[in-house]
């Protein structure tokens, strides 16, 4: 099918933009899923000075890079999250303020709204991100929440995010959540509770990423068919687990490549996914839009993995029968 394959910049965020983007047509990306941290993205710059978005799409048109997708999974943490001071690494100055947590989530939510305007004057047509969650802390502790507790959580989000996505709709762009451990949507069952307190607006959809869900122990396939028309964008990422009798699947406290962790991030094609699978459901649900390679393994050099994993996504990705079965929709 021959689907655009995007270098997702936020793992690369210690590097400037131009010289990321030498490396990333080096290595025959068509783009970038470009991250609003680092020097890639300035959101406030980008709406305050007329001539920041054309420079920064100039620069990437000399290497034929297009960008199609920025992301803001930083800020979209706070926004619902309870706020606490691991949060401050994660934010500029001017959304940190003074910390107060009611404070950080207005600022959080003001300049989510202000990455959708961003984004339609870069013609990026999805932001991708987190939404941060008020209940994380339940999912795997103790006391376990009350129904209300979980209902009250859905309605402040809803509280939260619909001026958000009214943002989004009226720049004509698309939000999609990444479901992932530590958002309110983090499988298939909360991401039926997230759509279903959003009232199924056509804003809000996902970014597909099956290294969270292997991770997890759930069917990433099973995912892409309860959501077909859902899958706003996909990332590419692997992962194994490495349970050896001594480790579950939570993150406990480790860094990325511990090897007391559970699981382990791999890049594409050397961890435990069936890909093959994931690329035929995505045939069978019509999905069309880019891949973006959300490049992690700690036990790989990174220059040599973006570019192996551009290969294996090339082997892989292949197109449907040109007059196969009607395409998967539930």
């Amino acid at each position: 099918m021959g689907r655009p394959i995007l270098l997702f910049s936020g793992p690369w965020a210690d590097l400037p933009l131009d010289s990321l983007a030498t490396k990333a047509a080096g290595w025959g990306y068509s783009g970038f899923e470009l991250c609003c941290w680092g020097d890639h993205l300035e959101v406030q710059r980008g709406l305050s000075d007329d001539g920041y978005s054309p420079a920064r799409l100039d620069l990437l048109a000399r290497q034929d890079l297009q960008v199609p997708v920025i992301a803001n999974h930083k800020i979209g943490q706070a926004v619902c999250d309870v706020i606490d001071k691991r949060h401050q690494s994660l934010l500029p100055d001017y959304v940190w303020g003074d910390g107060s947590p009611e404070g950080v989530q207005q600022r959080a939510a003001e300049e989510m709204k202000a990455t959708f305007r961003l984004a339609e004057r870069l013609g990026a047509g999805v932001v991708s991100g987190f939404t941060g969650s008020p209940i994380w802390g339940y999912v795997a502790g103790y006391p376990a929440p009350r129904p209300d507790v979980i209902s009250d959580a859905l309605r402040q989000f809803a509280r939260q995010w619909h001026p958000i996505l009214d943002a989004a709709r009226e720049a004509g762009v698309r939000f999609a959540c990444e479901v992932h451990p530590g958002q309110l949507a983090f499988d298939l069952y909360s991401a039926e509770l997230v759509l279903d307190a959003l009232d199924g607006r056509e804003e809000f959809g996902f970014t597909f990423d099956p290294s969270h869900m292997h991770w997890q122990g759930f069917d990433p396939v099973e995912f892409l068919r309860r959501f077909p028309d859902r899958i706003y964008h996909v990332h590419i990422k692997d992962a194994q687990l490495t349970l050896n009798g001594r480790a579950g699947v939570l993150a406990g406290y480790w860094p990325s490549g511990d090897p007391r962790a559970g699981w382990q991030f791999r890049s594409p094609g050397h961890g435990g996914i069936d890909w093959v699978s994931i690329v035929r459901t995505l045939n069978a649900i019509g999905y069309d839009g880019p891949l973006s390679v959300d490049w992690h393994d700690p036990g790989m050099d990174r220059e040599y993995g973006a570019a192996d994993a551009l290969r294996f996504l090339k082997s892989i990705d292949f197109d449907p029968p040109s007059h196969g079965p009607k395409a998967f929709r539930g």
